[in-house]
């Protein structure tokens, strides 16, 4: 089966303001925390739609997280929690766009590493340690790891622009089977940089510094 990788940005510090608000909320909050329900009750209909029950729904996993907690013993709470902060994640930040379609994306992204760590690019912008990092550390509470996946991943909005020159310049080295995705990873980057350069200059309020990936499927 095919995984769907997407990615958006958003102010990390956004995505995790909405944990642990235990009902402390400003007017704003409120807003944007119903339109997160909203996607939450969205995605459980979808699953709904396939025949899936994962032993927790998914506006009762975003309750916990808003809670400050991630503790049922559901049989796959792991996937509704994950869901619950990707529903976060997609309203608080920008419009998602893909990344890519694999059938075993670890496995490619991987034998990707592999070769661009052979033609030189240095670690920390290798791209499956961010792709599949997890969610953001400082979430103050243990949030269980989904092993099937839905899975979410970060990469440094400062490091796009490294990311995306060092991609570039390997592009004439790196293996003939990885050369397209090296090529187009590397717009992405150089296009999410030149985004977020104009915003930070040009929009005051404007705070975003997180790329995030989503994978489903």
């Amino acid at each position: 089966m095919s995984r769907i990788i997407t990615y958006n940005t958003a102010a990390k510090a956004d995505v995790l303001s909405c944990l642990g608000t235990d009902g402390k909320l400003t007017a704003e909050q409120h807003r944007v925390l119903g339109m997160v329900r909203e996607r939450a009750e969205a995605a459980q209909r979808d699953l709904d739609a396939q025949g899936l029950d994962w032993g927790l729904p998914i506006p009762e996993a975003l309750g916990h997280l808003l809670e400050g907690r991630a503790d049922s013993t559901a049989h796959y709470a792991a996937g509704a929690y994950t869901t619950a902060l990707q529903c976060v994640i997609d309203i608080k930040g920008s419009d998602p766009y893909d990344l890519g379609v694999y059938s075993r994306p670890a496995t490619f992204l991987l034998a990707l590493d592999e070769e661009l760590r052979r033609v030189g690019v240095s670690e920390d912008l290798l791209l499956y340690p961010h792709v599949f990092s997890g969610p953001p550390k400082e979430i103050p509470f243990f949030l269980p790891h989904a092993v099937d996946g839905p899975h979410i991943g970060m990469f440094p909005l400062a490091k796009a622009k490294p990311a995306a020159d060092a991609y570039r310049a390997v592009l004439d080295t790196v293996a003939p089977d990885f050369r397209d995705e090296v090529d187009r990873f590397a717009s992405v980057f150089a296009s999410e940089h030149s985004e977020w350069e104009y915003a930070t200059k040009a929009i005051d309020w404007y705070d975003q510094d997180t790329i995030f990936f989503s994978i489903t499927g």
